[in-house]
């Protein structure tokens, strides 16, 4: 057994990403306040084809060093968009038939191993300020709210780790029967 070479990978170019099949799902960074957990969710959302990542608020958005040092270029293959209001931005994206998916601690919220995406449904999956989480008046207009179970001390995994957590999980389960295919 050894390493693949880079070749090997037949990883994808930019372009060929652009023309690519994406997920059923968007990331929604609300008041995101670390660059580096912008840039790693960037390359996370590269590495699952996510359709687009809208930055809100406080969260920064590229060019810039301190995001590319962890995004490694995912910031040219993924589609994003600066919004200010993340409460305008739900309201759209529900208007359009996205289901609001916030990843947070709540009361009755879906345990992450719970959680059953279907192939056919948007997601716009939700995460918050590293310290504060994900806004109320967010969670109000939610569809469901998931949360990833935990078992020591902690109380909260980093934002960008969460990310990875749910998309691998999303993944899992779908299998890649949402590709959608761009017009």
């Amino acid at each position: 057994m050894s390493k693949l070479s880079m070749e090997e990978l037949n990883r994808l170019t930019v372009d060929q990403y652009k023309e690519s099949g994406k997920r059923n799902f968007c990331l929604v960074l609300d008041d995101i306040r670390s660059m580096a957990n912008v840039g790693s969710i960037f390359r996370t959302a590269d590495c699952f084809l996510a359709s687009k990542i809208y930055l809100c608020g406080i969260t920064a958005q590229p060019p810039h060093r301190e995001i590319e040092k962890t995004a490694l270029g995912a910031t040219e293959s993924v589609d994003w968009e600066y919004r200010n209001d993340v409460l305008e931005l739900i309201v759209s994206l529900k208007n359009e038939g996205w289901k609001i998916i916030p990843l947070e601690q709540v009361q009755n919220s879906v345990f992450l191993d719970e959680f059953v995406p279907h192939e056919n449904e948007k997601y716009a999956f939700v995460l918050g300020n590293e310290v504060f989480g994900v806004k109320q008046e967010v969670i109000n207009m939610a569809d469901t709210t998931i949360e990833i179970p935990q078992f020591g001390t902690k109380h909260s995994f980093n934002v960008s780790v969460s990310t990875g957590i749910l998309l691998w999980d999303y993944y899992s389960k779908i299998k890649g029967k949402d590709l959608v295919k761009p017009e």
